[in-house]
Protein backbone atom coordinates (compact mmCIF):
# COMPACT_ATOMS: atom_id res chain seq x y z
CA UNK A 1 0.00 0.00 0.00
CA UNK A 2 3.07 2.29 1.00
CA UNK A 3 4.16 1.30 -2.93
CA UNK A 4 0.81 2.10 -4.44
CA UNK A 5 0.66 5.68 -2.20
CA UNK A 6 4.22 6.50 -3.84
CA UNK A 7 3.81 5.39 -6.89
CA UNK A 8 0.55 7.86 -7.05
CA UNK A 9 2.14 10.89 -5.53
CA UNK A 10 5.02 10.82 -7.66
CA UNK A 11 2.50 10.59 -10.81
CA UNK A 12 0.82 13.32 -9.05
CA UNK A 13 3.53 15.21 -8.67
CA UNK A 14 4.52 15.11 -12.24
CA UNK A 15 1.22 15.89 -13.58
CA UNK A 16 1.74 19.36 -11.38
CA UNK A 17 5.11 19.61 -13.11
CA UNK A 18 3.40 18.97 -16.28
CA UNK A 19 0.85 21.55 -15.50
CA UNK A 20 3.65 24.15 -14.53
CA UNK A 21 4.93 23.81 -18.16
CA UNK A 22 1.44 23.76 -20.27
CA UNK A 23 1.24 26.79 -21.48
CA UNK A 24 4.77 26.94 -22.85
CA UNK A 25 4.51 24.16 -23.96
CA UNK A 26 0.97 24.72 -25.87
CA UNK A 27 2.59 27.76 -27.24
CA UNK A 28 5.56 25.92 -28.22
CA UNK A 29 3.24 23.18 -30.33
CA UNK A 30 1.08 25.59 -32.12
CA UNK A 31 4.46 27.50 -32.87
CA UNK A 32 5.06 24.19 -34.74
CA UNK A 33 1.40 23.11 -35.73
CA UNK A 34 3.22 23.04 -39.28
CA UNK A 35 5.25 20.36 -38.59
CA UNK A 36 2.27 17.80 -38.45
CA UNK A 37 0.51 19.85 -41.52
CA UNK A 38 3.67 18.64 -43.41
CA UNK A 39 3.93 15.26 -42.52
CA UNK A 40 0.29 14.95 -43.33
CA UNK A 41 0.81 17.02 -47.07
CA UNK A 42 4.17 14.41 -47.59
CA UNK A 43 1.95 11.19 -46.64
CA UNK A 44 -0.84 12.76 -49.34
CA UNK A 45 2.11 13.36 -51.66
CA UNK A 46 3.20 10.06 -51.65
CA UNK A 47 0.06 8.16 -52.31
CA UNK A 48 -0.34 6.80 -48.11
CA UNK A 49 -3.70 6.74 -47.18
CA UNK A 50 -3.36 9.09 -43.38
CA UNK A 51 -4.86 6.96 -41.16
CA UNK A 52 -8.46 7.80 -39.75
CA UNK A 53 -10.81 6.60 -36.32
CA UNK A 54 -12.09 3.03 -36.69
CA UNK A 55 -15.59 2.51 -37.06
CA UNK A 56 -17.61 -0.34 -35.17
CA UNK A 57 -21.11 -0.39 -34.97
CA UNK A 58 -22.49 -1.65 -31.61
CA UNK A 59 -24.91 -5.29 -31.90
CA UNK A 60 -28.36 -4.66 -30.56
CA UNK A 61 -27.79 -7.70 -28.09
CA UNK A 62 -24.77 -5.64 -26.68
CA UNK A 63 -26.47 -2.60 -25.97
CA UNK A 64 -26.90 -2.42 -22.05
CA UNK A 65 -30.55 -1.60 -22.75
CA UNK A 66 -31.76 -4.05 -25.58
CA UNK A 67 -35.00 -2.80 -25.42
CA UNK A 68 -33.94 0.37 -27.02
CA UNK A 69 -32.16 -1.11 -29.41
CA UNK A 70 -34.67 -0.22 -32.21
CA UNK A 71 -34.91 3.15 -31.05
CA UNK A 72 -35.88 6.12 -33.47
CA UNK A 73 -33.13 8.27 -32.35
CA UNK A 74 -30.67 9.63 -35.37
CA UNK A 75 -27.36 7.54 -35.80
CA UNK A 76 -24.59 9.78 -35.73
CA UNK A 77 -22.61 10.24 -38.65
CA UNK A 78 -19.88 7.49 -39.39
CA UNK A 79 -16.10 8.79 -39.59
CA UNK A 80 -15.45 9.81 -43.10
CA UNK A 81 -11.50 8.80 -42.70
CA UNK A 82 -10.82 12.62 -43.09
CA UNK A 83 -12.80 13.90 -45.91
CA UNK A 84 -14.31 17.18 -45.69
CA UNK A 85 -18.01 17.65 -44.89
CA UNK A 86 -19.92 20.57 -47.15
CA UNK A 87 -23.21 21.98 -45.59
CA UNK A 88 -25.50 21.73 -47.57
CA UNK A 89 -26.01 25.86 -48.00
CA UNK A 90 -22.97 26.18 -49.04
CA UNK A 91 -23.36 27.51 -52.69
CA UNK A 92 -22.46 25.23 -55.93
CA UNK A 93 -21.88 25.56 -59.02
CA UNK A 94 -22.52 22.90 -61.74
CA UNK A 95 -20.31 22.61 -64.87
CA UNK A 96 -21.29 20.03 -67.52
CA UNK A 97 -18.62 18.73 -70.00
CA UNK A 98 -20.47 17.74 -72.71
CA UNK A 99 -19.73 14.74 -74.65
CA UNK A 100 -18.66 14.54 -78.92
CA UNK A 101 -22.02 14.83 -80.79
CA UNK A 102 -21.17 11.61 -82.44
CA UNK A 103 -19.39 8.20 -81.40
CA UNK A 104 -15.61 8.45 -81.95
CA UNK A 105 -15.21 4.44 -82.76
CA UNK A 106 -18.25 4.45 -85.59
CA UNK A 107 -19.56 8.16 -85.92
CA UNK A 108 -22.95 6.49 -84.56
CA UNK A 109 -25.65 8.37 -82.84
CA UNK A 110 -25.20 9.01 -79.22
CA UNK A 111 -27.51 8.76 -76.23
CA UNK A 112 -27.43 9.65 -72.27
CA UNK A 113 -27.47 6.78 -70.23
CA UNK A 114 -26.05 8.11 -66.69
CA UNK A 115 -23.36 10.47 -65.53
CA UNK A 116 -20.20 10.75 -63.38
CA UNK A 117 -20.50 13.98 -60.78
CA UNK A 118 -17.10 14.81 -58.92
CA UNK A 119 -16.82 17.90 -56.27
CA UNK A 120 -13.34 20.60 -56.43
CA UNK A 121 -14.32 22.81 -53.28
CA UNK A 122 -12.90 26.45 -54.07
CA UNK A 123 -12.31 29.03 -51.76
CA UNK A 124 -13.20 32.86 -52.46
CA UNK A 125 -11.52 35.03 -50.38
CA UNK A 126 -12.86 37.42 -48.33
CA UNK A 127 -13.11 41.00 -49.42
CA UNK A 128 -14.22 44.62 -47.99
CA UNK A 129 -16.69 47.14 -49.49
CA UNK A 130 -16.65 50.51 -48.80
CA UNK A 131 -20.50 51.80 -48.86
CA UNK A 132 -20.69 55.50 -49.77
CA UNK A 133 -24.14 56.64 -48.72
CA UNK A 134 -24.73 60.22 -49.83
CA UNK A 135 -27.66 62.54 -48.93
CA UNK A 136 -28.61 65.41 -50.64
CA UNK A 137 -29.41 67.98 -49.69
CA UNK A 138 -32.82 70.05 -50.97
CA UNK A 139 -34.10 73.63 -50.21
CA UNK A 140 -37.50 75.18 -50.66
CA UNK A 141 -38.16 78.16 -53.31
CA UNK A 142 -40.79 79.35 -51.19
CA UNK A 143 -39.37 79.24 -47.17
CA UNK A 144 -35.65 78.12 -47.96
CA UNK A 145 -35.79 74.97 -45.81
CA UNK A 146 -33.01 72.53 -46.12
CA UNK A 147 -34.69 68.96 -46.60
CA UNK A 148 -32.25 65.89 -46.45
CA UNK A 149 -33.02 62.18 -45.73
CA UNK A 150 -31.85 61.22 -42.51
CA UNK A 151 -28.74 59.90 -41.65
CA UNK A 152 -28.86 56.00 -41.28
CA UNK A 153 -28.12 54.08 -37.85
CA UNK A 154 -24.48 52.77 -37.34
CA UNK A 155 -24.00 50.16 -35.00
CA UNK A 156 -21.15 52.68 -33.32
CA UNK A 157 -22.13 56.06 -33.69
CA UNK A 158 -19.69 58.49 -35.60
CA UNK A 159 -18.01 55.28 -36.57
CA UNK A 160 -16.68 53.49 -39.84
CA UNK A 161 -17.32 50.43 -39.02
CA UNK A 162 -20.35 48.17 -40.35
CA UNK A 163 -22.25 45.45 -38.88
CA UNK A 164 -20.43 42.40 -41.10
CA UNK A 165 -17.01 44.17 -40.06
CA UNK A 166 -17.57 44.30 -36.35
CA UNK A 167 -18.98 40.60 -36.14
CA UNK A 168 -15.92 40.09 -37.99
CA UNK A 169 -13.51 41.36 -35.24
CA UNK A 170 -15.85 39.90 -32.65
CA UNK A 171 -15.86 36.15 -33.74
CA UNK A 172 -12.12 36.57 -35.18
CA UNK A 173 -11.19 37.46 -30.92
CA UNK A 174 -13.73 35.49 -29.33
CA UNK A 175 -14.44 32.12 -31.11
CA UNK A 176 -11.29 32.06 -33.12
CA UNK A 177 -8.86 33.29 -30.41
CA UNK A 178 -7.22 35.74 -32.58
CA UNK A 179 -5.68 38.83 -30.76
CA UNK A 180 -5.86 41.85 -32.46
CA UNK A 181 -2.46 42.76 -33.81
CA UNK A 182 -3.26 38.94 -35.89
CA UNK A 183 -6.19 40.76 -36.86
CA UNK A 184 -4.59 43.71 -38.03
CA UNK A 185 -1.91 42.03 -40.25
CA UNK A 186 -5.03 39.77 -41.67
CA UNK A 187 -7.13 42.83 -42.58
CA UNK A 188 -3.97 45.16 -44.02
CA UNK A 189 -3.80 41.99 -46.19
CA UNK A 190 -7.04 42.93 -47.53
CA UNK A 191 -6.71 46.26 -48.12
CA UNK A 192 -8.15 48.39 -44.51
CA UNK A 193 -5.18 49.53 -41.88
CA UNK A 194 -7.16 49.80 -38.54
CA UNK A 195 -5.03 50.55 -35.43
CA UNK A 196 -4.82 47.80 -32.75
CA UNK A 197 -6.08 50.60 -30.35
CA UNK A 198 -9.22 51.66 -32.76
CA UNK A 199 -9.76 46.94 -32.86
CA UNK A 200 -9.85 47.39 -29.01
CA UNK A 201 -12.58 50.38 -29.02
CA UNK A 202 -14.40 48.88 -31.79
CA UNK A 203 -14.66 45.29 -29.90
CA UNK A 204 -15.71 47.48 -26.46
CA UNK A 205 -18.44 50.00 -28.24
CA UNK A 206 -20.04 46.80 -29.84
CA UNK A 207 -20.26 45.14 -26.91
CA UNK A 208 -21.69 47.95 -25.53
CA UNK A 209 -24.51 48.27 -28.29
CA UNK A 210 -25.17 44.45 -27.88
CA UNK A 211 -25.01 44.60 -23.50
CA UNK A 212 -28.89 44.24 -23.86
CA UNK A 213 -29.48 41.38 -25.45
CA UNK A 214 -26.67 39.42 -23.37
CA UNK A 215 -27.99 40.54 -20.50
CA UNK A 216 -31.52 39.74 -21.75
CA UNK A 217 -30.24 36.16 -22.09
CA UNK A 218 -28.50 36.48 -18.82
CA UNK A 219 -32.01 36.73 -17.13
CA UNK A 220 -33.41 34.24 -19.37
CA UNK A 221 -31.30 31.13 -18.14
CA UNK A 222 -32.10 32.02 -14.66
CA UNK A 223 -36.01 31.28 -14.96
CA UNK A 224 -34.75 27.77 -15.58
CA UNK A 225 -35.10 25.35 -12.84
CA UNK A 226 -32.36 23.13 -13.68
CA UNK A 227 -28.57 24.75 -14.50
CA UNK A 228 -25.52 23.10 -15.27
CA UNK A 229 -22.38 25.46 -13.77
CA UNK A 230 -18.49 25.72 -13.94
CA UNK A 231 -15.58 28.20 -13.84
CA UNK A 232 -12.44 28.58 -15.01
CA UNK A 233 -9.90 31.29 -14.18
CA UNK A 234 -8.16 34.04 -16.23
CA UNK A 235 -5.46 37.01 -15.33
CA UNK A 236 -6.62 39.94 -16.07
CA UNK A 237 -4.47 43.04 -15.78
CA UNK A 238 -4.29 46.40 -13.84
CA UNK A 239 -1.24 48.48 -12.59
CA UNK A 240 -3.30 48.94 -9.63
CA UNK A 241 -2.82 44.85 -9.12
CA UNK A 242 1.16 45.43 -8.68
CA UNK A 243 1.53 47.06 -5.19
CA UNK A 244 -1.09 44.52 -4.12
CA UNK A 245 0.42 41.38 -4.84
CA UNK A 246 3.46 40.39 -3.00
CA UNK A 247 5.76 39.12 -6.06
CA UNK A 248 5.52 42.63 -8.21
CA UNK A 249 2.83 41.55 -10.97
CA UNK A 250 0.68 43.54 -12.49
CA UNK A 251 -2.12 41.25 -12.67
CA UNK A 252 -4.61 39.13 -10.93
CA UNK A 253 -6.71 35.57 -10.95
CA UNK A 254 -10.14 36.28 -11.44
CA UNK A 255 -12.78 33.95 -13.24
CA UNK A 256 -15.13 33.18 -15.71
CA UNK A 257 -18.55 31.78 -14.38
CA UNK A 258 -21.04 29.84 -17.08
CA UNK A 259 -24.81 28.54 -16.35
CA UNK A 260 -25.89 26.66 -19.02
CA UNK A 261 -29.73 25.82 -20.01
CA UNK A 262 -29.43 22.66 -21.93
CA UNK A 263 -32.66 20.80 -22.33
CA UNK A 264 -32.23 18.91 -25.76
CA UNK A 265 -30.85 15.73 -23.55
CA UNK A 266 -34.34 14.92 -22.43
CA UNK A 267 -36.28 16.58 -25.71
CA UNK A 268 -36.67 20.02 -24.10
CA UNK A 269 -38.37 22.66 -26.17
CA UNK A 270 -36.54 25.86 -24.62
CA UNK A 271 -33.75 26.92 -26.71
CA UNK A 272 -30.22 26.06 -24.80
CA UNK A 273 -28.04 29.56 -23.35
CA UNK A 274 -24.79 29.58 -22.22
CA UNK A 275 -24.94 32.54 -19.97
CA UNK A 276 -21.32 33.98 -18.63
CA UNK A 277 -20.19 36.49 -15.66
CA UNK A 278 -16.45 37.44 -14.83
CA UNK A 279 -15.67 38.58 -11.44
CA UNK A 280 -12.31 39.63 -9.71
CA UNK A 281 -12.07 36.28 -7.87
CA UNK A 282 -13.13 32.77 -6.52
CA UNK A 283 -15.08 33.76 -3.48
CA UNK A 284 -18.69 32.11 -2.84
CA UNK A 285 -20.61 35.70 -3.01
CA UNK A 286 -20.06 35.45 -6.84
CA UNK A 287 -22.66 32.48 -7.57
CA UNK A 288 -24.81 33.53 -4.42
CA UNK A 289 -25.32 37.03 -6.05
CA UNK A 290 -25.58 35.56 -9.96
CA UNK A 291 -28.08 33.06 -8.21
CA UNK A 292 -30.11 35.36 -6.02
CA UNK A 293 -33.38 34.84 -8.51
CA UNK A 294 -32.65 30.85 -9.16
CA UNK A 295 -34.34 28.18 -7.77
CA UNK A 296 -34.08 24.46 -8.85
CA UNK A 297 -31.37 21.67 -9.55
CA UNK A 298 -28.12 22.69 -9.86
CA UNK A 299 -25.55 20.71 -11.33
CA UNK A 300 -21.81 21.31 -10.10
CA UNK A 301 -18.75 20.70 -9.27
CA UNK A 302 -17.46 20.04 -5.75
CA UNK A 303 -16.76 23.93 -5.20
CA UNK A 304 -17.27 24.64 -1.39
CA UNK A 305 -18.92 27.93 -2.68
CA UNK A 306 -22.10 26.01 -3.31
CA UNK A 307 -23.11 24.76 -0.20
CA UNK A 308 -24.72 28.03 1.56
CA UNK A 309 -26.97 27.38 -1.58
CA UNK A 310 -27.86 23.84 -1.04
CA UNK A 311 -28.01 24.86 2.75
CA UNK A 312 -31.00 27.31 1.79
CA UNK A 313 -33.29 24.86 0.42
CA UNK A 314 -34.27 26.63 -2.78
CA UNK A 315 -31.39 24.87 -4.56
CA UNK A 316 -30.79 21.09 -5.04
CA UNK A 317 -27.55 19.54 -5.85
CA UNK A 318 -26.82 17.23 -9.14
CA UNK A 319 -23.11 16.09 -8.94
CA UNK A 320 -21.39 15.15 -11.85
CA UNK A 321 -20.12 11.46 -12.33
CA UNK A 322 -17.46 12.72 -15.23
CA UNK A 323 -15.47 14.26 -12.21
CA UNK A 324 -15.46 11.54 -9.82
CA UNK A 325 -14.68 8.71 -13.10
CA UNK A 326 -11.28 11.17 -13.24
CA UNK A 327 -10.64 10.25 -9.75
CA UNK A 328 -10.26 6.60 -10.41
CA UNK A 329 -8.44 7.15 -13.62
CA UNK A 330 -6.06 9.18 -12.29
CA UNK A 331 -5.26 6.50 -9.74
CA UNK A 332 -5.67 3.93 -12.56
CA UNK A 333 -3.07 5.71 -14.84
CA UNK A 334 -0.68 6.20 -12.08
CA UNK A 335 -1.14 2.81 -9.83
CA UNK A 336 -2.73 0.25 -12.44
CA UNK A 337 -4.95 -0.64 -9.49
CA UNK A 338 -7.45 -3.27 -10.19
CA UNK A 339 -9.92 -1.61 -7.81
CA UNK A 340 -10.01 1.85 -9.78
CA UNK A 341 -10.24 -0.31 -13.21
CA UNK A 342 -12.97 -2.30 -11.58
CA UNK A 343 -14.69 1.39 -10.61
CA UNK A 344 -14.03 2.39 -14.20
CA UNK A 345 -16.03 -0.27 -15.50
CA UNK A 346 -18.96 0.35 -13.27
CA UNK A 347 -18.80 3.78 -13.95
CA UNK A 348 -18.62 3.21 -17.96
CA UNK A 349 -22.11 0.80 -17.43
CA UNK A 350 -24.03 3.84 -16.19
CA UNK A 351 -22.66 5.57 -19.28
CA UNK A 352 -23.39 2.66 -21.66
CA UNK A 353 -27.23 3.08 -20.80
CA UNK A 354 -27.05 7.44 -20.60
CA UNK A 355 -25.96 6.98 -24.42
CA UNK A 356 -29.03 4.81 -25.11
CA UNK A 357 -31.74 7.44 -23.86
CA UNK A 358 -30.19 10.74 -24.83
CA UNK A 359 -32.94 12.75 -26.30
CA UNK A 360 -35.41 10.71 -24.98
CA UNK A 361 -38.51 12.04 -22.85
CA UNK A 362 -37.78 12.68 -18.95
CA UNK A 363 -40.36 10.09 -18.25
CA UNK A 364 -38.98 7.60 -20.75
CA UNK A 365 -35.25 8.06 -19.03
CA UNK A 366 -36.77 7.76 -15.33
CA UNK A 367 -37.95 4.24 -15.83
CA UNK A 368 -34.70 3.21 -17.96
CA UNK A 369 -32.58 4.56 -14.95
CA UNK A 370 -34.82 2.68 -12.31
CA UNK A 371 -34.98 -0.30 -13.79
CA UNK A 372 -31.46 -0.47 -15.20
CA UNK A 373 -29.10 2.05 -14.03
CA UNK A 374 -30.17 2.17 -10.08
CA UNK A 375 -29.35 -1.25 -9.47
CA UNK A 376 -25.59 -0.57 -10.98
CA UNK A 377 -25.39 2.44 -8.77
CA UNK A 378 -27.09 0.67 -5.66
CA UNK A 379 -24.27 -2.35 -5.80
CA UNK A 380 -21.40 0.18 -6.65
CA UNK A 381 -22.37 1.87 -3.41
CA UNK A 382 -21.73 -1.25 -1.85
CA UNK A 383 -18.93 -2.13 -3.38
CA UNK A 384 -17.09 1.37 -2.57
CA UNK A 385 -18.37 0.69 1.12
CA UNK A 386 -17.01 -2.58 1.64
CA UNK A 387 -13.07 -1.31 -0.04
CA UNK A 388 -13.30 1.74 3.05
CA UNK A 389 -12.70 -1.45 5.51
CA UNK A 390 -10.10 -3.09 3.32
CA UNK A 391 -7.76 -0.34 2.05
CA UNK A 392 -5.83 2.36 3.80
CA UNK A 393 -7.97 5.27 5.10
CA UNK A 394 -4.65 7.98 3.69
CA UNK A 395 -4.55 6.25 0.21
CA UNK A 396 -5.50 8.35 -2.73
CA UNK A 397 -8.31 5.38 -3.53
CA UNK A 398 -10.05 5.45 -0.16
CA UNK A 399 -10.12 9.70 -0.78
CA UNK A 400 -11.77 9.08 -4.37
CA UNK A 401 -14.81 6.74 -2.81
CA UNK A 402 -15.00 9.21 0.23
CA UNK A 403 -15.64 11.91 -2.55
CA UNK A 404 -18.96 10.13 -3.81
CA UNK A 405 -19.91 8.26 -0.66
CA UNK A 406 -20.37 11.74 0.72
CA UNK A 407 -22.27 12.98 -1.83
CA UNK A 408 -24.14 10.25 -2.79
CA UNK A 409 -27.50 12.02 -2.83
CA UNK A 410 -26.12 14.22 -5.59
CA UNK A 411 -24.36 11.40 -7.55
CA UNK A 412 -28.11 9.87 -7.49
CA UNK A 413 -30.52 12.75 -7.86
CA UNK A 414 -30.10 11.94 -11.78
CA UNK A 415 -31.75 8.06 -11.32
CA UNK A 416 -35.20 9.91 -9.89
CA UNK A 417 -35.49 12.84 -11.87
CA UNK A 418 -35.54 12.42 -15.96
CA UNK A 419 -34.40 15.85 -16.51
CA UNK A 420 -31.02 15.84 -15.19
CA UNK A 421 -28.02 14.62 -16.62
CA UNK A 422 -25.31 12.37 -15.01
CA UNK A 423 -22.59 14.31 -15.21
CA UNK A 424 -22.00 18.38 -15.68
CA UNK A 425 -20.07 18.00 -19.16
CA UNK A 426 -22.72 20.92 -20.65
CA UNK A 427 -21.12 23.32 -18.58
CA UNK A 428 -17.77 21.91 -18.82
CA UNK A 429 -18.05 22.08 -22.48
CA UNK A 430 -18.78 25.77 -22.02
CA UNK A 431 -15.86 26.74 -20.49
CA UNK A 432 -13.99 25.36 -22.50
CA UNK A 433 -13.68 27.87 -25.66
CA UNK A 434 -12.30 30.27 -22.42
CA UNK A 435 -9.34 27.57 -21.71
CA UNK A 436 -8.66 27.63 -25.86
CA UNK A 437 -8.97 31.18 -26.20
CA UNK A 438 -6.30 31.81 -22.60
CA UNK A 439 -3.52 30.26 -24.33
CA UNK A 440 -3.89 32.49 -27.65
CA UNK A 441 -4.46 36.25 -26.03
CA UNK A 442 -3.07 34.92 -22.45
CA UNK A 443 -5.54 37.54 -20.40
CA UNK A 444 -8.04 39.89 -20.45
CA UNK A 445 -6.46 43.64 -20.71
CA UNK A 446 -8.85 45.20 -17.61
CA UNK A 447 -11.56 44.33 -15.48
CA UNK A 448 -13.90 45.77 -17.96
CA UNK A 449 -12.27 43.26 -20.65
CA UNK A 450 -13.10 40.41 -18.37
CA UNK A 451 -16.88 41.94 -18.93
CA UNK A 452 -16.76 42.43 -22.18
CA UNK A 453 -15.49 38.39 -22.74
CA UNK A 454 -18.58 37.02 -20.40
CA UNK A 455 -20.69 39.47 -22.71
CA UNK A 456 -19.22 37.93 -26.01
CA UNK A 457 -18.63 34.99 -25.01
CA UNK A 458 -22.87 34.49 -24.29
CA UNK A 459 -23.75 35.24 -27.14
CA UNK A 460 -21.42 33.52 -29.39
CA UNK A 461 -21.98 30.25 -27.44
CA UNK A 462 -25.27 30.46 -27.54
CA UNK A 463 -25.79 31.11 -30.83
CA UNK A 464 -23.91 27.99 -31.85
CA UNK A 465 -25.50 26.14 -29.42
CA UNK A 466 -28.88 26.64 -30.83
CA UNK A 467 -27.14 25.62 -34.48
CA UNK A 468 -26.23 29.35 -35.83
CA UNK A 469 -23.46 30.73 -37.82
CA UNK A 470 -22.20 33.16 -35.26
CA UNK A 471 -20.93 35.83 -37.40
CA UNK A 472 -24.13 35.77 -39.52
CA UNK A 473 -26.14 35.98 -36.63
CA UNK A 474 -23.95 38.85 -34.70
CA UNK A 475 -24.10 40.45 -38.01
CA UNK A 476 -27.67 40.55 -38.05
CA UNK A 477 -27.90 41.60 -34.18
CA UNK A 478 -25.64 44.58 -34.62
CA UNK A 479 -27.86 46.15 -37.97
CA UNK A 480 -30.84 45.60 -36.36
CA UNK A 481 -30.80 46.56 -31.97
CA UNK A 482 -29.73 50.35 -33.29
CA UNK A 483 -32.61 50.83 -34.97
CA UNK A 484 -35.10 49.27 -31.94
CA UNK A 485 -35.32 50.53 -28.48
CA UNK A 486 -36.35 47.52 -26.99
CA UNK A 487 -34.88 43.70 -27.88
CA UNK A 488 -37.42 42.05 -29.71
CA UNK A 489 -38.34 38.31 -28.38
CA UNK A 490 -36.93 36.60 -31.66
CA UNK A 491 -33.80 38.36 -30.77
CA UNK A 492 -33.66 35.92 -27.45
CA UNK A 493 -36.01 32.76 -28.38
CA UNK A 494 -33.44 31.17 -30.86
CA UNK A 495 -36.13 28.73 -32.57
Amino acid sequence: MIISDMQHKLAKWAQDERTRRFDRLLRLIADRTWLTEAARVALASSGAKTPGPPCQEPEDEQLPVPELATSTLEEPPKPTRGKPRVRSDVERERVTLQSPKACPECGGELRLIGEDVSELVEFITAKLKVIETARPKTSCRVCEKIVQAPAPTRPIEKSSAGASLLAHILISKFDDHLPLYRQNEILARHGIDIPRSTLSDWCGLAMKTLAPLSELLKAEVMLSDRLHTDDTPIDVLGRQFKAASGSGKASRQGRIWTYVRDDRPFAGEAPPIAAYWFSANRKADNPRCHLKEFSGILQADAYAGYKQLYDSGDIKEAACWAHWRRDFHDIFTATKSELARYALEQIGKLYDIERQISGKPPDLRHEVRQKHSKPIAQAFKAWCEAQLTRISGKSPLAKAIRYGLSRWHAFTLFLDEGRVAIDNNAAERAVRPIALGRKNFLFAGSMAGGETLADAMTLIETAKLNGLNPQEYLTDVLARIVTVRSVPPYLVAFD
